[in-house]
């Protein structure tokens, strides 16, 4: 049994659907899941929200708060998965923002990805710095790692 098929499953088990807001893995996550015989039944959509232009029109993204934290922050990954869940038909939703390479600053290194997962009674963010892996390692780090919290999230 694949990760993803876990998560397919724990959502059936609670009876909700997933919702997908993906920047640096540029739609990844919904992919892997998809990937799976039979889940049209667990996954809903997935929001591929590369530009910021994107985020905001897309999942409600603030400006205020782009401009303020940049794109790859707790707070942009908070309202990317507040906006899936809620223009979606998902009871749980993921979202990933970061820097996958080659580049980054001192400020935002490659391989800092920032994690949200909003379910209707809250929103949990967590960053991770998978450090300069290269481009591929990174995305799939970033699957990974979401596809393992929510199956955490989902078993809660």
């Amino acid at each position: 049994m694949t990760l993803a098929a876990d998560v397919l499953d724990a959502a059936r088990a609670r009876g909700v659907m997933i919702a997908t807001a993906e920047s640096c893995t540029g739609g990844l996550i919904a992919g892997a899941l998809t990937e799976v015989p039979g889940s049209s039944d667990a996954v809903d959509r997935g929001f591929i929200t590369y530009s910021n232009a994107a985020k905001m029109q897309m999942l409600g993204v603030r400006n205020d708060t782009l401009e303020a934290q940049g794109a790859v922050s707790e707070q942009v990954a908070a309202q990317m998965a507040g906006g899936a869940l809620r223009l979606s038909q998902a009871g749980i939703a993921i979202s990933v923002t970061g820097i996958a390479g080659p580049g980054g600053s001192e400020h935002k290194p490659e391989g800092r990805v920032c994690f949200g997962i909003a379910q209707p009674f809250g929103t949990h963010t967590e960053t991770v710095e998978f450090g300069a892996i290269g481009r591929h390692r990174v995305r799939a780090a970033t699957v990974e790692h979401a596809l393992q919290m929510l199956l955490h999230a989902l078993r809660d």
